[in-house]
């Protein structure tokens, strides 16, 4: 189906966690019990922490998702109405609480262990995404990721590739993914270790992200998006293998979040007609901005922020 000229808007398929973030110097044994140096609790869920920074990032954003009536469900419209976002398909499940996650946060690194319960939004079915077919059509870009069910992300995937959009698949965390759900997407984004558990093959370097490319692309997707934490992000096609550095912009306080801003900042790029390697370095400004600061959602940086740090060559 051909498509009018790009709008900005996004649509993203995904859940609210509410993040509950304890900062320590390591995790405790089994039978252990630790003293946490910091406690923080805010709004989380990979789909909600992209919704808000691709609307921080500038893109008009319509969420699909599932909460509680509950009060982290509160939370997350609350948050979603200050962010300008579309929650028209965001339902209330009364049956079902809202999502949740604990984190751990190194005290010295910065670095992050997560535990995620999808809560409502993973008993979403391909039914919903049926019902919600609004949400995505005249959208530029969809958006999904794996902490709802499967089954979901790939109908949405495959009602926004019949409607003209960009796909974008974030295959986080690492699940099983059908064989049938590869050739629906447009750009892959796994982090290093999704790309090893897709691929088999242990990223660590340039060279092994590349084998691991390949082997993606061999699956049927256009082009594979590997971000490597610090050493940025290499854009795998075809056509090119272009590795982008990361931004520094300033000392690093949580990751948590980061491959987050990472994708909500390509997939608004994206939705503005940006080409792929100028949509990754707006990615990467996002991701650098939002590790410089504590919290997942509250840590996105605006569209002004990533372009200043990029410089006046973007």
């Amino acid at each position: 189906m051909s498509k009018p000229a790009f709008t900005g808007t996004v649509t993203i398929l995904g859940i609210f966690a509410a993040d509950l973030s304890f900062r320590a110097e390591r995790l405790p044994n089994i039978g252990e019990t630790l003293l946490s140096k910091g406690f923080a609790l805010g709004p989380g869920g990979k789909g909600s922490n992209q919704a808000v920074a691709a609307a921080r990032s500038g893109a008009r954003v319509r969420l699909i998702t599932r909460v509680g009536a509950d009060t982290f469900g509160a939370m997350a419209r609350e948050m979603w109405s200050t962010e300008g976002i579309d929650t028209t398909r965001a339902a209330v499940d009364k049956d079902a609480p809202t999502g949740a996650a604990f984190i751990f946060v190194d005290e010295s690194t910065g670095d992050n262990a997560i535990i995620v319960e999808s809560g409502a939004a993973g008993r979403l079915e391909p039914s919903d995404l049926d019902q919600a077919q609004d949400a995505i059509i005249g959208a530029d870009v969809f958006m999904t990721q794996l902490e709802q069910p499967v089954e979901a992300a790939e109908r949405g995937l495959q009602l926004a590739r019949s409607s003209g959009l960009l796909t974008v698949l974030n295959p986080a965390p690492a699940a099983r993914i059908p064989e049938s759900m590869w050739p629906l997407c447009d750009y892959v984004t796994p982090n290093e270790s999704e790309a090893s558990a897709i691929t088999g093959i242990t990223v660590s370097d340039l060279d092994s992200a590349r084998h691991a490319g390949d082997r993606i692309l061999a699956l049927g997707v256009g082009c594979a998006i590997l971000t490597l934490g610090d050493k940025g992000v290499l854009v795998h096609s075809a056509e090119m293998s272009t590795p982008i550095p990361a931004l520094t912009a300033g000392a690093v306080v949580d990751t948590t979040g980061a491959g987050d801003a990472f994708n909500g900042g390509f997939a608004a790029a994206l939705a503005r007609g940006a080409p792929v390697l100028e949509a990754a370095r707006f990615g990467c400004a996002v991701a650098g901005l939002s590790v410089t600061r504590p919290g997942t959602a509250s840590s996105m940086p605006s569209r002004a922020e990533a372009e200043a740090l990029l410089g006046p060559n973007g």
